[in-house]
């Protein structure tokens, strides 16, 4: 039976009400908004605020005046003020009287011609008229009362990574980590060698050799091997 014109009219404004009605729901990745079909759909963007990166670590190694022509005996922290840190047989220096100094005429860009050159160290090392005296005082002020014979006048930064030559910041009395030592060569000395190679072959930066050996020799023993 066909409808009336008036009732099929009435039906298709119907329609248009219900329409107008209804939802849509819109999908932004995790997000879901319901607008209304008659109005633009907004789209929400979640913004994730990262967290600020953390400061670089603070380091006491100091900048030291590097190779002299004439080496002069430096002065050394007062005695009885330095204290050594054990970790097991090894000794560390009192980072308040020996945080390491590096020599300014070495960087990243010349290690070639310089700590990765054979020789390099023996043209930059102090006398023994020098390092005899310093090694007196510095003893004293560490407080050492063992030989000297098998406890070495050490450069906490070596001079094969870029360490200072004179400077008392880069030298301590460094005591003998075997009790049956009949020399001053000793564990650190190895590591030394390990990181220098390290460093020329380019498996780490010259920075971050004089970092780990400054800040905490033993670690950087055990993260580096000897």
């Amino acid at each position: 039976m066909k409808r009336p014109a008036a009732i099929s009219l009435t039906l298709a404004a119907a329609a248009l009400i219900v329409g107008a009605g209804c939802t849509q729901h819109v999908s932004n990745g995790s997000s879901a908004v319901s607008t209304n079909s008659s109005e633009p759909v907004t789209h929400v963007t979640t913004t994730t605020t990262q967290p600020p990166a953390p400061p670089p670590p603070t380091t006491g190694i100091q900048i030291g005046p590097g190779p002299q022509a004439t080496y002069n005996v430096q002065p050394q922290p007062a005695p009885g003020s330095c204290h050594y840190t054990y970790v097991g047989s090894y000794p560390l220096p009192d980072p308040n009287c020996t945080p390491g100094a590096i020599n300014p005429q070495v960087t990243q860009v010349d290690i070639d011609s310089t700590i990765c050159s054979t020789g390099f160290t023996s043209t930059i090392r102090p006398p023994e008229d020098v390092t005899e005296p310093e090694k007196d005082a510095s003893a004293a002020a560490y407080g050492y009362a063992g030989s000297l014979h098998v406890a070495e006048y050490d450069h906490l930064i070596p001079l094969e990574l870029g360490g200072d030559p004179n400077d008392p910041a880069n030298l301590w009395v460094e005591p003998p980590d075997n009790p049956n030592a009949t020399s001053f060569a000793n564990t650190k000395d190895q590591l030394e060698s390990r990181l220098n190679r390290s460093v020329c072959s380019g498996q780490i930066t010259l920075a971050a050799a004089q970092q780990a050996i400054a800040n905490n020799w033993v670690a950087a023993l055990h993260t580096y091997g000897g």
